[in-house]
């Protein structure tokens, strides 16, 4: 019972001691913000087939059929980082009648053309003639979007720092020191341009896919707290 009543009373006192800390004072809580712009280097070309028929075996053959050609076409000019090929999307389904019954077999298949170097990508998209152009956006490499982030992140701390000390000032305090901090950085999405399936699908084999990038926005935000002195 001693040992109890020994331990409920040193629990109340630190109880007690705690709800009689004095909140922090003169805490000044506040952020900034960081933009760099910059013009994207990275393009994503999809390229898509459609086959439909009565037999799914059939259909699935054509299909791979295309593929292949397509990918043999595209590792041609394939080099790293400039222009890297992958597959996408292969999908075959039942397409039914009026009563429910499978009237017909339709099956799609796509290669993904990617990289920095623009006029390869879109001289070898143009040179495949089993694929049409279905889709394509542009985004930023991962080697431009640290670069970009770090500039960024030097703005954000520089005016972080600046409207402290302004504050500070603006307060009647003589400085201030760090209490904690954290950086965020977005994420810039891919762009995809206005491109009707249709327009596309009317493309000529053997003909330069015309591309041209935009600009992408990349923002750091650093906030956080000073403690005024």
């Amino acid at each position: 019972m001693k040992n109890k009543a020994a331990a409920w009373l040193l629990a109340l006192g630190a109880t007690a001691a705690f709800a009689q800390t004095p909140p922090p004072q003169n805490v000044l809580q506040l952020s900034a913000n960081g933009t760099v712009e910059v013009t994207q280097d990275l393009l994503v070309l999809q390229l898509s087939t459609t086959k439909e028929g009565q037999d799914a075996a059939q259909v699935q053959a054509q299909l791979k059929s295309a593929l292949e050609a397509a990918l043999a076409e595209a590792k041609k000019n394939a080099a790293p980082g400039q222009l890297d090929v992958r597959t996408g999307n292969f999908a075959l389904y039942p397409r039914h009648n009026r009563d429910g019954r499978i009237a017909s077999w339709q099956g799609t298949a796509e290669l993904v053309l990617e990289g920095r170097d623009f006029g390869r990508i879109s001289q070898t998209a143009g040179k495949i003639a089993t694929m049409t152009v279905s889709g394509s956006s542009f985004g930023l490499s991962r080697e431009q979007r640290a670069k970009v982030e770090t500039e960024a992140q030097d703005i954000a701390i520089s005016r972080f720092r600046a409207k402290a000390a302004e504050l500070t000032k603006g307060f009647g305090f003589t400085g201030y020191t760090l209490r904690e901090v954290s950086v965020q950085a977005n994420e810039p999405g891919f762009v995809r341009p206005m491109m009707a399936r249709a327009a596309a699908a009317e493309m000529p084999a053997a003909s330069q896919v015309p591309v041209e990038a935009g600009k992408a926005a990349v923002t750091v935000t650093v906030s956080g707290s000073v403690q005024l002195r």
